[in-house]
């Protein structure tokens, strides 16, 4: 084996280790707090990787396998959409957030950049919304299926969404005339897809997924590889993004399974969060953490005092119009956890300033600086943001309060 392709056996191990350490730590500090799991995920990746005990390193299979767990992320992200809920008022008053903050964004990373282009694109990094590291958090404590978990899932779709396609435009490095017509192929390939998905399905393939569903066929998680890795290289190919195609993906399989029975699809749905958070999705979080440049922060002084004032554009830029585009009927704890959900962000962060970094337009310190500000936002704006939540929610009202809102909103 060549010296590029070298595995590293105690990586191997140690990722697996850290990834099961994460929810042990986080279900022994339950009774006082509630740490989201990947926040452990990243603090043990940043506590194993060469800047602290120097135990692991990322080599070619570990960046692999955490690039599929990237993919993986967005594409559980998309599954679980619901446009049917999203729709109308939630979808739009998300939309109109997101503009607010590109707008916003890209006006303070131009004012703060020597160079005012390159600062705008790394302004889109503040415009993000971590969806799919915000999803297990509103899947575990109860929030996904209420009409407030839509209103964070509509903020969500739009802060993956819409910053893929603007590093799809603005970082590519085509002409916008390309990009223009890259996009439109993309749609097109999206749109056959989302028509094939929606198709009345024969009664034979709903037989065979069930024939399948625990034996060593797994027809229907096939197929849903299949439509993820396709709608990634269609991405790949246009030179788009991969998360676009991922993200793609997502929607399109649970197109795909809208008429599975309701029990088969839990099924599925399950064996798909065993694939995702069980093993690829940790990798990545703890790859990240051992990926931080934490000696590029501490070495100048000024990088550090960044963080918070990045974490405070996070909540500035992206958190503040989310709040304040909310419903009229939401409440004013609801409004400000809509908020720091909001503007809870990582994944692409860190896309979009390793491009950055890569084209030698931001500094490795600065880009330091952002993810740490997305590290500490994944950690701080989800807890407060459900304590606001507990705290606005009455014990026993909270289902009559909660279809109020939904039918005014």
């Amino acid at each position: 084996m060549s010296a590029d392709c070298r595995i590293d056996p105690l990586a191997l191990i140690l990722i697996p280790a850290a990834a099961v350490a994460a929810p042990l730590l986080a279900d022994r500090l339950l009774r006082w707090v509630a740490v989201p799991t990947v926040v452990f995920e990243i603090v043990l990746g940043v506590l194993i990787g060469p800047d602290v005990l120097d135990w692991a390193q990322v080599d070619g299979l570990v960046d692999a396998l955490s690039e599929f767990g990237l993919a993986m992320l967005m594409f559980l992200a998309g599954y679980e959409i619901d446009f049917a809920k999203l729709r109308g008022g939630p979808l739009k008053r998300a939309g109109a957030a997101w503009l607010v903050s590109l707008v916003v964004a890209l006006g303070v990373g131009a004012m703060v950049n020597r160079d005012p282009l390159n600062g705008a694109f790394a302004g889109l990094a503040l415009t993000t919304t971590a969806l799919g590291t915000i999803l297990p958090i509103l899947r575990d404590s109860g929030e996904l299926p209420t009409p407030f978990g839509s209103l964070v899932m509509a903020t969500g779709a739009v802060g993956e969404f819409g910053p893929i396609i603007a590093v799809a435009i603005l970082l590519s490095g085509n002409s916008p005339a390309r990009t223009a017509v890259i996009l439109a192929v993309f749609a097109v390939i999206t749109t056959a897809a989302v028509g094939f998905a929606r198709r009345p399905r024969p009664d034979w393939v709903t037989r065979l997924i069930r024939r399948t569903l625990r034996t060593s066929g797994q027809f229907a998680i096939r197929t849903v590889i299949l439509v993820l890795t396709a709608m990634v290289s269609a991405a790949v190919w246009l030179d788009l993004d991969m998360l676009l195609g991922a993200f793609t993906a997502g929607i399109v399989s649970h197109l795909l399974l809208t008429d599975v029975p309701e029990a088969t699809e839990e099924v599925i749905e399950a064996k798909l969060e065993g694939i995702g958070f069980g093993f690829l999705v940790p990798v990545f979080f703890v790859v990240s953490g051992m990926k931080f440049d934490l000696e590029a922060l501490l070495r100048e002084p000024g990088s550090l005092l960044l963080v918070p004032v990045f974490l405070l554009l996070l909540l500035a830029v992206r958190g503040l119009p989310a709040a304040l585009l909310a419903p009229i009927g939401l409440g004013r704890h609801d409004r400000a956890a809509l908020g720091l959900y909001g503007a809870t962000a990582l994944p692409l962060v860190v896309v979009i300033t390793t491009i950055e970094v890569d084209a030698g337009h931001l500094p490795s310190s600065t880009a330091a600086a952002l993810v740490g500000a997305g590290m500490l936002s994944v950690l701080a704006f989800p807890l407060l943001a459900q304590r606001l939540r507990g705290s606005a929610r009455p014990p026993a009202a909270g289902g009559d309060r909660q279809r109020v809102n939904a039918e005014s909103w």
